[in-house]
């Protein structure tokens, strides 16, 4: 999480400075005529470099995923930066209507205007002069598009069908603004250092919306087969999927997991490996019924129906650390921990780092909690169970007190983002390094 805040901050920074030292003495006048102006194109490129960067995201490079921390950061980074595009083309658009400015009676007319003998203030000629109007006009509707798709995408009760179908016309959205910078950046200069980044992002850019639109996206990370077991844990309203393979599949490490078709019109949706690879072509999926399309799958499903499976994905990965650990995990949360798990029954217990595993499920996951419980043993690793409703809440204290050195084991949770929060903040008081606290924080939306 610190390092998706820190590229944040400091690509914001980056281009601001860029873009001040890429301009004219002219052009850095402080007074409302230039300033107006200054702004107009200040908003504009950090609107389009913020969209650029998260269409380039929205590729699931593995390089970039290594390079954020994980697909889940990658996807909150993506994100943020969407609507810091999206509120500062609403600036950008704001600041072109400065008329309302005046209306209010804030400043004069006078003070918008140019004073005359001012030469090259954001007036470069170039090659593009001609297309100016034409790109004003489908920048201003590529804003109202972005902002209604942008207010679609954060509705937590639109439809995840009809978001998967909208979140890809953001690429010919930003296609059309690609133009649009291409078109009116002349004003400021491409031999400039913000110019370099500009033409550079919009290389990028361009390629990334590209790929999205022919549906290259995760490509060479897909394998195809079929569903060859269905089992439905009414209880628990849990359905466990057996995929076998027919296509190659490089294999996954324990914590990670995939984007699964299960309905081309659906789309695809992301689900914990819950199994570990055996190299047998057989992947598995604990699916909670949370939503209208998850709720249906025990039902709709049946063996032999094809299946799309990418990835895999994610740096929740629990083999990589030797060090003593502590897993929490809230509810379906325990997904990550189950391929671990089934694994760690095939290696001598002397051979394993000291693990212990706090699970809050509900009385009505039977079926799973069972499941659990049996690998624990054949794990050798400690299970404190909390039932909700019936036993209290796991909490900080209850791990500390539990757990001796606690301070020494890395912690490992997947659940409810609001009840990570709040275990992590207990640990954190009570002397864990930051560092040292792992959190799933994978939402799609």
């Amino acid at each position: 999480m610190k390092r998706i805040k820190w590229i944040f901050v400091i690509l914001l920074v980056l281009v601001t400075a860029l873009f001040w030292v890429s301009l004219t003495d002219t052009e850095r006048t402080l007074t409302p005529w230039a300033l107006r102006k200054s702004i107009l194109y200040y908003t504009g490129i950090i609107s389009f470099v913020a969209m650029t960067v998260s269409v380039i995201l929205a590729m699931r490079m593995r390089v970039v995923e290594r390079l954020v921390g994980g697909l889940d950061t990658h996807y909150r980074l993506h994100k943020w930066l969407g609507i810091t595009a999206a509120i500062f083309a609403l600036a950008h658009w704001l600041s072109k209507k400065y008329k309302w400015l005046i209306e209010l009676g804030l400043f004069d007319r006078e003070n918008f205007v140019t004073p005359n003998g001012t030469v090259n203030f954001f007036q470069h000629n170039n090659f593009f002069n001609p297309l100016e109007s034409i790109a004003k006009d489908l920048g201003e509707w590529s804003l109202y598009a972005l902002l209604l798709l942008a207010m679609l995408a954060l509705w937590k009760k639109f439809p995840y069908r009809y978001f998967f179908k909208t979140h890809r016309i953001l690429a010919v959205i930003y296609l059309v603004l690609a133009f649009h910078t291409l078109i009116l950046f002349g004003k400021i200069n491409w031999l400039t250092p913000i110019g370099v980044l500009i033409f550079v992002f919009l290389v990028l850019g361009i390629a990334a919306a590209l790929t999205s639109l022919f549906k290259q996206i995760g490509v060479s990370h897909r394998a195809s087969g079929r569903i060859s077991q269905i089992r439905l844990h009414e209880d628990g309203k849990v359905t466990e999927v057996e995929v076998s393979l027919s296509t190659p599949w490089e294999g996954h490490k324990e914590g990670q997991f995939a984007f699964v078709t299960f309905d081309v019109s659906e789309g695809h949706h992301p689900f914990t490996l819950s199994a570990s690879w055996k190299e047998d072509s057989i992947l598995k999926f604990y699916i909670k019924q949370l939503g209208d399309y998850t709720r249906t799958l025990g039902h709709t499903l049946n063996i032999g129906d094809e299946v799309t499976v990418e990835g895999p994905y994610g740096r929740f990965d629990l083999a990589a650390d030797h060090e003593p650990q502590i897993w929490i995990a809230g509810g379906i949360g325990i997904t990550p921990f189950l391929s671990r798990l089934e694994s760690l029954t095939q290696i001598p217990k002397s051979q394993s780092q000291p693990i212990t595993l706090f699970y809050s499920a509900r009385h009505s996951d039977h079926a799973l909690i069972e499941h659990v419980k049996t690998l624990t043993q054949h794990a050798g690793v400690p299970m404190h169970l909390s039932i909700s409703g019936k036993d209290p809440a796991v909490t900080a204290q209850e791990i500390c007190d539990r757990v001796p050195n606690f301070q020494h084991h890395t912690v490992w949770f997947c659940g409810a983002s609001r009840f990570g929060e709040i275990i992590k903040r207990g640990l954190l008081r009570k002397g864990l390094r930051s560092r040292r606290f792992h959190q799933e924080l994978f939402e799609l939306r």
